[in-house]
């Protein structure tokens, strides 16, 4: 059993007490970087200067005796689709290498004005199209318990980082499980929450319907600190929900599970490694034996998930990334004398996007396409709907519904490259709760007998990310899977 505090309640609580400056943390988890990052290879920009400015500016406050915001001193690692004033923002492509945004995500606003130090920006998979981070332009990142093994995607960068213990949390991007994929390779926690909950402006979009910003944390309880601080109504993005935000610090201490009713889609879920079956139930186990339920329950339509993400998330794709055309920021091929306009559009966009991003870009257009928006895109928003209401009807009966993560543990880099399809099958667990907008989140249940990180899944009703903490901080309450440390790299 354990209930040891996490990484971002120690260095939080350090600071607030006096019993160390945020400076010496930041230069701390500064060094940890620049020891990791030639192996590791999760960061695409480090702000060394803004992080020690941002630390010593909470150290004077507290000397002169100001009130700490409840992140004062944390450094937070983001992914580089997120929009950070006066660093590089490039989500992973060369279509915005040297761009440098003049203004903030609403998440780091609200990070910043919590006290939290924003430390650099993270290794994803370009535009967030991905399931390994081996799509970037700038470089492959690699899983800290084994550095010939993906670290998942498309945030594997924010994921390999808390997972190196480099940084207490990190944000990422969830439009399809790119945080709690990552998660689950990683052996941490990932948590998406309910669609609107947290605003998107300063995402860099890339299925407007589907993404979310999330947190990335070594417990459940850091990832409620970090959640708490960035949920909220944003005036400034149209889909941002104006429903309350609870203190869900007050659900983790404690948490009990004792009648909590646990949907298991068994049908859906066979045929996953039987290692991570095996974790899997020995999760389903711990809940029950802490009073839990567990039921079996049927989705449909789960089935139907991965065809219809891909039609729906590439189609809004297509239309997000029109805006790339080398004309008013970003990349721009060199154009000479004879180059018409429609010249330099084409040739940009070429040169800029990355193959996967260009997979997706003209399966979007297509499904788009006249004559075939009825049959795809139209098609795939009405399954879409009944994938919503298989939720619906399943949240009559249970709190919660639990599977496994993802199908098999850390894959090899390189292993899944030549076949997108088996890529995206990775993905299968997850795209359902982007589909049907509710919260959902990965914590560490296991390890292969490789010693790799094993995630079980929790899937709620929407709103209700009080009952994913609850049984999350439960299951790390009475286990240590969230205390074990990579092996692959120095920490």
């Amino acid at each position: 059993m354990s209930d040891a505090r996490g990484p971002l309640a120690l260095a939080r609580d350090a600071v607030a007490r006096g019993e160390r400056t945020a400076e010496s943390i930041t230069r701390e988890a500064l060094a940890a970087i620049d020891r990791q990052e030639p192996s590791l290879g999760a960061f695409t920009a480090v702000a060394t200067g803004q992080a020690l400015a941002r630390a010593m500016a909470v150290d004077q406050a507290r000397a002169r005796g100001e009130a700490l915001g409840p992140l004062a001193g944390v450094p937070i690692a983001v992914k580089d689709n997120i929009s950070t004033r006066g660093v590089p923002t490039t989500a992973g492509s060369k279509v915005l290498a040297g761009y440098v945004p003049p203004y903030d995500a609403t998440v780091i606003t609200k990070l910043t004005a919590a006290g939290a130090v924003v430390i650099g920006k993270t290794n994803c998979d370009e535009f967030a199209m991905g399931s390994s981070t081996e799509n970037s332009a700038y470089g492959v990142t690699a899983n800290p318990w084994a550095l010939d093994r993906a670290p998942g995607g498309s945030s594997g960068g924010s994921a390999a980082t808390v997972a190196a213990r480099a940084v207490p949390a990190s944000l990422g991007s969830d439009t399809g499980g790119s945080i709690r994929q990552p998660a689950a390779f990683c052996g941490i926690v990932g948590l998406k929450p309910t669609y609107g909950r947290v605003s998107r402006f300063g995402l860099l979009a890339f299925a407007s319907s589907l993404d979310q910003i999330g947190p990335f944390a070594v417990t459940v309880d850091d990832a409620a600190a970090v959640l708490s601080v960035i949920a909220g109504h944003d005036g400034h993005d149209a889909t941002s929900a104006a429903e309350a935000v609870p203190d869900w610090s007050g659900v983790t201490m404690g948490a009990s599970v004792n009648g909590l009713r646990i949907g298991v889609p068994r049908a859906f879920i066979e045929g996953v490694d039987p290692e991570v079956a095996k974790a899997f139930e020995a999760a389903l186990a711990t809940w029950t034996s802490l009073g839990a339920t567990v039921v079996d329950i049927a989705l449909p339509n789960a089935g139907l998930a991965i065809p219809v993400y891909y039609l729906i998330a590439t189609a809004e794709a297509s239309s997000n990334l029109a805006r790339y055309d080398g004309a008013r920021y970003g990349y721009r091929t060199t154009l000479t004398p004879k180059d018409s306009l429609r010249d330099m559009y084409e040739r940009t966009r070429d040169e800029g996007f990355g193959a996967e991003v260009k997979r997706r870009i003209m399966l979007g257009t297509y499904v788009l396409s006249a004559g075939y928006y009825d049959a795809y895109y139209l098609k795939a928003q009405q399954v879409r709907a009944k994938v919503r209401d298989d939720y619906a009807a399943t949240f009559t009966s249970v709190d919660v519904v639990a599977t496994p993560t993802t199908p098999t543990p850390a894959f090899r880099l390189g292993e899944k490259t030549a076949d997108p399809l088996q890529m995206y099958l990775a993905d299968i667990f997850t795209v359902s709760a982007n589909l049907a907008g509710v919260p959902a989140m990965s914590l560490p249940c296991g390890l292969s007998s490789e010693g790799l990180p094993v995630g079980c899944q929790l899937t709620a009703r929407m709103w209700d990310e009080a009952t994913l903490l609850r049984a999350g901080a439960a299951l790390q309450q009475a286990t240590d899977w969230h205390l074990r440390t990579p092996a692959g790299i120095t920490l």
